[in-house]
């Protein structure tokens, strides 16, 4: 009884083995795999890899660095290697000779590989990580502010494309950039150890920052650029309640609006520009009055403040003005205050009448 006992014991515990060993089996075989170039990484592919690895399909895929063209064919997606670009077959370089792929929407950059998984994959991201439907509107505005505000930018420095058209060089060294922060990850050319084991431990990392920098800019864009351009959007609708030449625009609530004001006068076919947006200070409870911009990235006003009030304070600034309750105005003139509503809309008014 003893003998078949454990014999039946014992065909238990290998047929429990057997399904262990079976089920990883499988599991091995099941994991998908996405190859990429071993040496030197940069920003692109580890962020390629990072965001495909975000997708349903490719979830915790496994990483295989090889530039083997035979083990490459094998895998489920190749990025930044192959020299083909196929999303048929998971294909993702921008290295091949006659490769001119754009985002498109209005973005001519060309593209590297973060830029072109992003492309097939960036929408489907988004949508899970804000817990919306990918048909919902602001998943799309948020797909284009996202690669507007940090993927084109990977693009572009991947494929030598320079942000100004200047043959001058830098007034000063930028080494700060999430591209050199990523390049530094790699081995050092003094360690010892130069293994492959050691090499892709880096490239992970390097995917991990990049992803983590990536989900922060997602992240930001849903919950604070988003909500930033509904108020503006609101805002700019009421501009003719505020002030009859429709140039003066009241924030009901102070939040981030420099970038949007110039999307959105565009998108809502404002023919007269927003001269002045005028908010509440948080902090001292008067009331600001600021000079738009002419773009995004110049400090030069549409119509900056006059200049006699210019560096003038509270009871000069009030008489120069002929407006009670006057703060000041800075000397360049982009921005003032006064300590009420109508002070500030007062000072905004004359502006607009004065050359």
């Amino acid at each position: 009884m003893f003998g078949s006992r454990g014999l039946s014991c014992s065909r238990i515990w290998n047929r429990s083995l057997f399904l262990k060993r079976s089920s990883n089996f499988r599991a091995c075989f099941s994991t998908k795999r996405v190859g990429t170039h071993n040496g030197t990484f940069h920003c692109d592919e580890a962020l390629a890899c990072f965001i495909l690895r975000r997708s349903s399909r490719f979830s915790d895929a496994q990483i295989v660095r090889t530039r083997d063209h035979q083990v490459l064919e094998k895998l489920d997606a190749a990025l930044d290697v192959g020299g083909v670009y196929d999303p048929q077959s998971e294909r993702y370089d921008h290295h091949q000779k006659g490769f001119t792929e754009v985002f498109g929407l209005g973005f001519n950059t060309k593209l590297s590989s973060a830029g072109l998984v992003y492309k097939h994959y960036g929408l489907e991201i988004i949508s899970k990580e804000i817990q919306l439907d990918q048909r919902h509107p602001d998943v799309f505005r948020l797909f284009l502010a996202v690669y507007k505000n940090f993927i084109e930018a990977v693009d572009a420095i991947d494929n030598g494309i320079h942000q100004y058209d200047t043959d001058q060089p830098p007034r000063y060294v930028n080494n700060t950039s999430l591209g050199h922060r990523i390049g530094r990850l790699n081995l050092d050319w003094i360690e010892s150890d130069q293994s492959s084991e050691k090499e892709d431990e880096a490239f992970h990392r390097a995917m991990e920052l990049a992803g983590s920098e990536f989900l922060e800019c997602v992240h930001f864009h849903a919950k604070s650029w988003l909500p930033a351009r509904s108020i503006v959007m609101e805002c700019l609708a009421k501009r003719y309640d505020i002030d009859s030449s429709g140039e003066i625009m009241k924030l009901s609530k102070q939040c981030p609006w420099k970038l949007h004001i110039f999307e959105l006068e565009e998108e809502m076919k404002i023919d007269t520009p927003i001269k002045y947006v005028l908010y509440q200070d948080d902090r001292s409870e008067n009331w600001r009055i600021q000079a738009v911009s002419v773009t995004p990235e110049r400090v030069e006003s549409r119509k900056p403040l006059p200049l006699s009030w210019r560096g003038l304070e509270k009871e000069k600034l009030s008489e120069e003005s002929s407006i009670p309750g006057c703060v000041f105005v800075h000397m360049s003139g982009f921005i003032g205050a006064n300590q009420t509503y109508e002070g500030a809309l007062a000072m905004a008014r004359v502006s607009l009448m004065t050359s």
